[in-house]
């Protein structure tokens, strides 16, 4: 085979590799949001391509065991490919809008495989995977369903977005994920159209349902083009969440940790009520419980005559958390890492956490880990629903439960970041 050519500007002289040009043809999806690929017996990992497509893709990385590429041109193209509904998340564009040149009925043929390989490779289950769409997103072409966006701004003050595995920032004039009350926002702001100062962070926070939104520039509240440092400037958000018909209010902090997705919430909440099944009178442990997502609910369903158990580690949250859970005095929040808790830990005065009749987590993207895992085992839950936005971690978390005797009883998985290689699914292991 001929070498592959070069492609302008050259590559750095501490990674030769990068900039030379390949003609690949796609192979399988992989976790990550990329296709994998071979040249001259090396593995490519591709983004911005399909399985089936023949492409002329340009090297990125380079290493000694794999490469990654973007790929430039499309040679045959796959029946899935359409126009990108984000071209500035294209080759070389801003992260966050990899899968945008894929139909959205592939985007979920993507996800399913993964989640299904994460579970033979890691967990050695074949289990038969559907991604399920938010309500409203086919309609919407998985556009306009992100309730919260971050910016940066580069050198020059443009706000935009990093570029994939880079501290560059590429400017934008849009951000076509932002739902149509972030993006005006963003347009009284005149966050696209004003020059900032560089390095700025910029947080867009508009709640579904078109509660009162919030721009917060490096943390500031910011109000009609200019810093808002009055003492009482707002800072927080009322979110509205009705699992199963019934309404709950939050309060979370602006810059706190919610679900981005308009639907989110919803759905989560309501496949977690769902999962756990009749707990009325029982006792619930609810874990990395962020700003009371599940707890409320939880609470709501096992009653005056059960008990909720809540622990987070961000301090933030468990402010949040304090405010929504006030009045449920059937509720024990804790604070402190879910692995000192489950300990024993951070609060000698406190109870012990005692046994719990089903266990309801959701880590951040690297999962439990095997200390949480053995611990919550330890607890002797009947059930365990497991929230992952990870398939790697959740398949390596199942696994470990699966050696203390759990199995995977139920999973439904769902489409909650449109254009990204992104899944978010709830498991139900069962003793």
């Amino acid at each position: 085979m001929t070498r592959p050519r070069r492609s302008s500007p050259r590559p750095r002289p501490t990674d030769p590799d990068v900039g030379l040009e390949l003609r690949l043809d796609v192979g399988p999806v992989a976790h990550g949001g990329h296709c994998v690929a071979r040249h001259e017996g090396r593995v490519v990992f591709v983004r911005h391509s399909l399985p089936g497509e023949t492409v002329r893709a340009r090297v990125t990385e380079g290493g000694k065991k794999f490469w990654r590429a973007d790929a430039v041109e499309i040679l045959e193209p796959s029946p899935d490919r359409v126009e990108s509904r984000w071209p500035a998340a294209g080759p070389g564009g801003a992260g966050g809008g990899e899968l945008a040149h894929v139909a959205l009925p592939a985007q979920r043929r993507w996800k399913e495989s993964v989640v299904a390989e994460q579970l033979q490779r890691l967990a050695s289950l074949e289990f038969d995977v559907t991604v399920e769409a938010a309500p409203g997103d086919d309609d919407r072409e998985g556009l306009g369903y992100r309730t919260r966006v971050e910016l940066v701004t580069d050198a020059d003050g443009r706000a935009g977005m990093r570029r994939f595995r880079s501290h560059d920032v590429v400017p934008l004039t849009e951000m076509p994920l932002g739902t149509p009350e972030v993006a005006a926002l963003a347009t009284t702001e005149g966050v696209f159209t004003r020059r900032w100062r560089s390095g700025q962070r910029i947080e867009l926070v508009a709640p579904a349902g078109g509660a009162d939104p919030v721009m917060l520039v490096d943390g500031t509240p910011w109000r009609r083009g200019r810093p808002d440092f009055r003492p009482n400037a707002r800072r927080s958000v009322t979110e509205s969440v009705s699992p199963g018909g019934t309404e709950h209010r939050y309060r979370v902090a602006a810059d706190g940790f919610w679900q981005v997705h308009r639907e989110a919430p919803a759905v989560l909440a309501s496949a977690v009520l769902d999962a756990v099944g009749d707990v009325a009178g029982r006792s619930v442990l609810d874990l990395y419980s962020g700003a009371g997502l599940f707890t409320v609910p939880l609470a709501a369903a096992v009653g005056a005559g059960g008990r909720v158990v809540a622990v987070e580690g961000d301090e933030q949250a468990v402010k949040d958390a304090r405010r929504n859970v006030h009045g449920l005095d059937h509720v024990d929040l804790r604070h402190g890492a879910v692995d000192t808790v489950l300990a024993g830990g951070t609060d000698a005065a406190a109870p012990e956490l005692g046994a719990a009749d089903v266990v309801v987590l959701d880590p951040p993207r690297a999962g439990a880990g095997r200390g949480v895992v053995g611990a919550i085992a330890d607890l002797t839950p009947a059930r365990i629903v497991y929230v992952a936005c990870d398939p790697a971690a959740l398949a390596r978390d199942v696994g470990l439960l699966g050696e203390r005797g759990y199995s995977l009883s139920g999973l439904r998985a769902f489409d909650l970041f449109p254009h990204t290689h992104h899944v978010e699914c709830v498991a139900v292991l069962d003793r």
